[in-house]
């Protein structure tokens, strides 16, 4: 299956795929977050962080700042890297709904990671947050540990910033409901393809 985005990850990606799936388990729907979306909810810490580097800069050169200066530049570039760091863990990442789940995949800074959502443990109705630029946060199961990236801060999981939200949500809907006709593996790639 050739629908995640050729990175340097891709490979790694594919490998999680293989050893995540179950026997005889069906992947109905794949995709990636939309990295530019995710990056562009942050910019306002571009805003906020080449001012203060700017500024930082200026007060080393001026010697206003002497020992608080190492934390303060740290604390700048850190606000710039920021929104790019989000863009590689994006990458890095690849959502699948299946005949029976819900997988992210995560092979973020050397720590492959599998979260999985069974049909059952779904809330029954799906929510979709916009963010804008026609992504969105599509949450399909509440309660869970706010620690993860895929949660937010009140426990609500599931795809961050997705692509047409709407229409992964309606895949994942028909898949739990059992109405996503099984197929041969080449078709399941062919469908997959198309909804990526």
């Amino acid at each position: 299956m050739d629908d995640i985005r050729a990175t340097l990850f891709s490979a790694g990606l594919r490998r999680l795929r293989a050893e995540a799936l179950h026997d005889g388990e069906q992947v109905v729907w794949q995709g990636q977050p939309d990295g530019v979306a995710h990056m562009l909810m942050w910019r306002f810490l571009w805003w906020i962080g080449f001012p203060w580097l700017l500024l930082t800069v200026i007060a080393i050169s001026n010697d206003w700042i002497n020992e608080a200066a190492q934390p303060l530049m740290m604390l700048g570039v850190a606000m710039v890297a920021a929104p790019l760091v989000m863009l590689l863990q994006d990458l890095q990442t690849l959502y699948l709904i299946t005949d029976r789940r819900t997988l992210i995949l995560r092979t973020a800074w050397g720590r492959r990671t599998v979260s999985q959502t069974p049909f059952q443990a779904m809330d029954a109705v799906f929510e979709i947050l916009d963010v804008g630029g026609g992504a969105g946060h599509l949450n399909f199961a509440s309660g869970r540990s706010t620690r993860s990236p895929d949660t937010d801060h009140t426990g609500r999981h599931g795809f961050r910033c997705v692509r047409d939200a709407p229409r992964v949500r309606d895949i994942l809907e028909a898949a739990r409901a059992g109405k996503m006709r099984r197929s041969h593996p080449q078709e399941a790639a062919a469908l997959a393809t198309r909804n990526v």
